[in-house]
């Protein structure tokens, strides 16, 4: 049974960070890249950022260059999301998933390309 678990969401101030998990069971980790989306109230899901399946290529959406940062220790099985200088705009429940990669440096910003998903993880940043 293949599971993606989030973790490490929750409330923050207006410019301080948080740092998300995704623990993935029940699949050969290393043969995924995983991608972060997010979604708020009344907007579609979008991406966040996503990493290839051995880390060497890594992507973000336009607006959160240089804010947050995605890393992946295969060993753990585990994906992270570093969040810093967060913003009110970046309230959203964030989810990880993951997309099976036939190549290294694959990755892609398409949700429907992810075939598993994990449950979403509420990040609220408050002003």
């Amino acid at each position: 049974q293949v599971q993606l678990v989030e973790s490490g969401g929750g409330l923050v101030q207006a410019g301080g960070s948080l740092r998300l998990s995704c623990v993935a069971s029940g699949l050969t980790f290393n043969n995924y890249a995983v991608g972060w989306f997010r979604q708020a109230p009344g907007k579609e899901r979008e991406f966040v950022a996503g990493i290839s399946r051995s880390g060497g290529n890594t992507a973000y959406a336009d607006s959160l260059k240089g804010r947050f940062t995605i890393s992946r220790d295969n060993g753990k099985s585990t994906v992270y999301l570093q969040m810093n200088s967060l913003k009110p705009e970046d309230t959203a429940v964030y989810y990880c998933a993951a997309s099976y990669a036939y190549y290294d440096l694959q990755i892609t910003s398409t949700a429907n390309a992810y075939e598993r998903w994990g449950q979403g993880t509420q990040v609220t940043v408050s002003t």
